[in-house]
């Protein structure tokens, strides 16, 4: 029989290393910790201008999408869910993600519900930073695909940038890429104009 490390290096369906959700389970709350293709990955809380993007972000959509105010509603929107996807698992933190209300009816479970989510979203968001940016646009963008998620943002706040993807065909779809100040009517949220200076408020 091969080594375990082997068979999880050969078998993309093994489950991650013990020793791996081990070091998962050990990581601070000060930290995020995500694991991605059986590695762990783990990084500080995000800085200032990630979370107040994050954040203003979320406030935009919330109402609309949401609750319905304004907008379509039909949307379950959170903040840094937990998400566990696929056999190994792979368990990735968006900073942002969204689901269709038929998908998840019940975003709150019960006493007994795990704290993380098993139900792949339709939308993501990864707020882009130096340390965080290979692994959002390389490894979690590909977990996402395989998953079916439907649409991805990848926000800079810095450089103040918003690109917005739609998986087509199995493989992503730049639809456009916004900058600045701009007003935008963005998928999977076009139902509304979005106006991108509210992203970068201070």
């Amino acid at each position: 029989m091969a080594p375990a490390a082997a068979r999880t290096l050969l078998d993309p369906n093994a489950p991650n290393d013990p020793a791996v959700v081990a070091a998962f389970r050990a990581v601070p709350d000060t930290m995020v910790a995500e694991i991605v293709d059986g590695e762990l990955h783990t990084m500080p809380r995000p800085a200032r201008p990630h979370t107040n993007t994050a954040s203003l972000l979320g406030g935009e959509l919330h109402g609309p999408f949401r609750r319905g105010a304004g907008g379509p509603g039909g949307w379950v929107i959170l903040d840094e869910p937990e998400i566990h996807l696929g056999p190994k698992p792979d368990i990735v933190v968006p900073d942002l993600a969204g689901w269709r209300r038929d998908r998840m009816p019940d975003a709150v479970g019960t006493a007994d519900s795990p704290p993380h989510y098993e139900v792949a979203p339709d939308w993501v968001c990864e707020i882009l930073s130096p340390s965080t940016e290979a692994l959002d646009r390389g490894r979690k963008m590909r977990v996402y695909r395989r998953e079916s998620v439907h649409h991805a943002w990848l926000i800079n706040p810095l450089a103040r940038t918003l690109e917005v993807y739609r998986l087509e065909g199995g493989r992503w779809m730049l639809l456009d890429t916004f900058e600045d100040d701009s007003v935008v009517r963005a998928e999977p949220f076009d139902a509304i104009e979005l106006s991108l200076a509210v992203l970068w408020e201070r």
